[in-house]
């Protein structure tokens, strides 16, 4: 008997930044032919001013994003690393401008800086030479009909709207995503948006010059250099081009009051002395006056899926604020997972021509009544119901993060804290392979089980550089471990003021009997 000849599925992918890439590089991986929509130009192109206008804070990535990607394309992960700069610990300056290191780790693991645009750009390019990927810029989507697997899209440069067909969504188009929008009219999603009462500005560093007049660093490059002021703080992440990208996070109200160039340098000079005298005044009046303040927003949603229909990845399903430095390396990741569960569940990329045999369309010009995927909508349900739980730990936790960099880093109680974390995880952690990708691939879980087991991790160990565990287990795992060192304290507290009481006692018996 003969077979029915097959066609490959199509899957529209939303946004070209980094998520959207890489979701468009492993749904090609499966075989899918794939078509990328994005309202933006080709930031590629030096016509382009797409680049100026995205928010430049460099990227801090990190062992889940490089995981990702190498699950994905190895030789691509290996060219991203070659333009990063490691950076080893956090470099605290005090008031006085004094500087004290923070390493972030035993074993010397660092996470990576790496500029925005350059990223997007190289991710780009990979994509692109995918045979089975094409990438339409300057096409903004309107509209998603979901049960017809249709998009309605404007033409930006000739301002005419079409339409295109699709087996499958995969929405990854920032915080203010249209696919989630469209998403909540035929989902009953749960759905909470913050902004806290904090903006961002951005100011630049320059490169200093060396003895034979070429350009240096002013600063340690293998550091995340941080400048905590209690309600607001200065950091500052290495460039290539050896300046740094400095960002300014600060109150809405503390940043309302710098009207004037007068009050902005006092300001400065009282909080930030010796950025002030690396950065130099006129270029921090002018980036300070001249570049835009940004809100910080997070986003938590669920479900992230409908049906066997649509996915939402990245900023458009848990926007987060960049404090643990994982925005993007949890959207990378969440390519990496929901690729591992397509793969678990079988999910195949093609479908026979001929409706009679395949459940898959009842007739062949009446596809919006097609029997449902159930291997594709089982994949679905499986990354909302696990997928969740990791998302808003890790919202949390970047919320979290936030008082302990403009503020915890410095105080007595973190420092000893942070001493006797290491100082247990020096006792029982194993020291972890070179690279993640042989222990992730080698488990049908995005996550293998008993991992950290009779380990004891710091909570930044594990978010940042132990792709292996999840960041709800990774939450748990640091809670735990805080009580136990609470009850240590306690116990270590009650003995002294026992052993206080003990010599007290004593002493008071002497001089009774001397009475």
């Amino acid at each position: 008997m003969e077979r029915p000849q097959s066609r490959t599925r199509k899957v529209v992918v939303v946004g070209a930044g980094p998520v959207g890439c890489l979701s468009a590089m492993a749904m090609a991986r499966l075989g899918w032919d794939v078509e990328v929509y994005d309202g933006r130009p080709d930031i590629r192109l030096p016509s382009s001013k797409a680049a100026a206008q995205q928010r430049s804070i460099n990227l801090a990535i990190s062992s889940r994003g490089i995981s990702a990607l190498q699950a994905i394309d190895p030789a691509a992960a290996d060219r991203f690393l070659q333009t990063v700069i490691p950076m080893r610990g956090r470099m605290i300056h005090d008031i006085q401008g004094a500087m004290h290191s923070q390493l972030y780790d035993r074993y010397g693991q660092c996470i990576n800086s790496i500029d925005r645009a350059l990223l997007n750009q190289g991710l780009l390019d990979e994509v692109s030479s995918v045979p089975n990927v094409h990438i339409f810029f300057q096409h903004k989507v309107n509209g998603v009909n979901f049960e017809e697997g249709k998009l309605t899209i404007q033409d930006i440069d000739s301002g005419l709207d079409r339409e295109v067909s699709f087996e499958f969504c995969i929405g990854a188009d920032g915080s203010y995503s249209v696919v989630r929008r469209q998403l909540m009219r035929v989902v009953r999603m749960d759905y909470q948006q913050g902004f806290i009462p904090h903006e961002y500005v951005e100011l630049k560093m320059p490169a200093g010059k060396d003895d034979s007049g070429n350009p240096t660093f002013l600063l340690d490059p293998n550091h995340l250099h941080i400048w905590p002021r209690h309600s607001f703080m200065l950091i500052a992440l290495p460039n290539k081009d050896k300046t740094f990208t400095c960002t300014l996070f600060a109150p809405t109200a503390e940043l309302d009051d710098l009207r004037d160039q007068a009050t902005i340098l006092a300001w400065f000079k009282r909080y930030f002395p010796d950025a002030v005298e690396l950065i130099g005044q006129k270029t921090l009046l002018d980036d300070f006056q001249h570049n835009p303040r940004s809100p910080l927003m997070s986003i938590k949603a669920k479900p992230y899926h409908y049906k066997d229909r649509a996915v939402l990845l990245g900023d458009a399903a848990h926007a987060m604020v960049p404090f643990y430095g994982q925005g993007l390396n949890c959207g990378l990741e969440d390519v990496r997972v929901l690729d591992s569960l397509l793969r678990a569940e079988g999910v195949d990329s093609k479908i026979p021509e001929n409706p009679r045999a395949d459940a898959g369309f009842q007739s062949a010009t009446d596809e919006k009544k097609r029997e449902p995927d159930d291997a594709l909508a089982r994949a679905l349900q499986r990354y909302s119901d696990t997928r969740h739980k990791d998302l808003v730990a890790i919202c949390d936790l970047a919320m979290d993060n936030f008082v302990e960099m403009r503020h915890a880093v410095t105080t007595p109680t973190y420092l000893f804290r942070k001493a006797l974390d290491n100082l247990l995880y020096l006792a029982t952690a194993r020291k972890p392979p070179a690279a993640w990708d042989g222990v992730l691939s080698a488990s049908s879980s995005p996550f293998p089980a008993g991992q950290a087991n009779g380990e004891w991790l710091p909570l930044y160990t594990m978010v940042t550089f132990r792709p292996d565990i999840s960041y709800n287990v990774a939450k748990s795992k640091a809670e735990r471990q805080s009580r136990i060192l609470l009850g240590v304290g306690w116990c270590a507290t009650a003995v002294t003021g026992m052993v206080c009481v003990g010599f007290g006692l004593a002493h008071l018996n002497k001089l009774y009997r001397r009475v």
